[in-house]
């Protein structure tokens, strides 16, 4: 007989913070614990990407000049990546109750092509309301100082970010406290300059919260 026991409501939690904050690392720690720990199933996904076709665009954003593409047709390519990545990757999964992980999220658009780049953000928000409308019900930042982070985060192919210099990653510092500050409902700032462990301590108890209170 099949099992008619309840399933859990599904949660997408997303991770945010300057390049080089350990975000990547965080996310799968707080994976193997709500796996291992809490038994719940975790899908774990990324921007730009997650998603066949959305990973095709990622590589157009993520590597070459620093320049190659506008802010506007950066922001234009996101969205399309991310309609994609929320059709066949996020939604599916959050019905079928799992947890989702997402290294990433609308608030790096508002952060990088909006108050990095100069893209107009009231537009931003308008194409994110027409093309996406989902927020995340929770969204963690990894806050760390810019200096800190490019040490942490090094080189390599998908550097284009990098390449604009830390005086844009301290922007982007500066946007996604900001945006933390305008949402404290959804988001939890963490302290990425400690040891590993405290930080994914506390990434996962801000995780467990928001479960116990979906909880029935």
């Amino acid at each position: 007989m099949a099992d008619q026991s309840p399933k859990p409501p599904g949660l997408f939690v997303t991770f945010e913070g300057v390049d080089g904050a350990g975000k990547s690392t965080q996310l799968r720690l707080a994976a193997e614990f709500l796996r291992e720990q809490a038994g719940r199933t975790v899908t774990t996904t990324r921007e730009p990407g997650g998603s066949p076709g959305a990973e095709e665009i990622r590589s157009l954003l993520v590597s070459g000049a620093p320049q190659r593409w506008s802010a506007m047709t950066e922001l234009l390519l996101f969205n399309a990546a991310r309609r994609d990545h929320l059709e066949r990757t996020i939604e599916p999964a959050l019905v079928r109750g799992e947890i989702v992980l997402c290294d990433r999220f609308v608030d790096s658009t508002r952060a990088y092509q909006a108050a990095g780049r100069g893209a107009d953000a009231e537009l931003v928000e308008r194409i994110h309301a027409l093309t996406i409308d989902r927020e995340a019900d929770l969204t963690l930042i990894f806050d760390l100082d810019p200096k800190t982070a490019g040490v942490r985060g090094g080189a390599g192919e998908e550097d284009r970010y990098e390449q604009l210099g830390e005086g844009f990653q301290a922007t982007l510092r500066r946007a996604f406290l900001d945006i933390a500050a305008a949402n404290p409902e959804r988001c939890r700032v963490i302290d990425a300059g400690r040891q590993i462990e405290d930080v994914a301590a506390d990434a996962i108890a801000a995780i467990r919260r928001v479960l116990d209170e979906a909880s029935p």
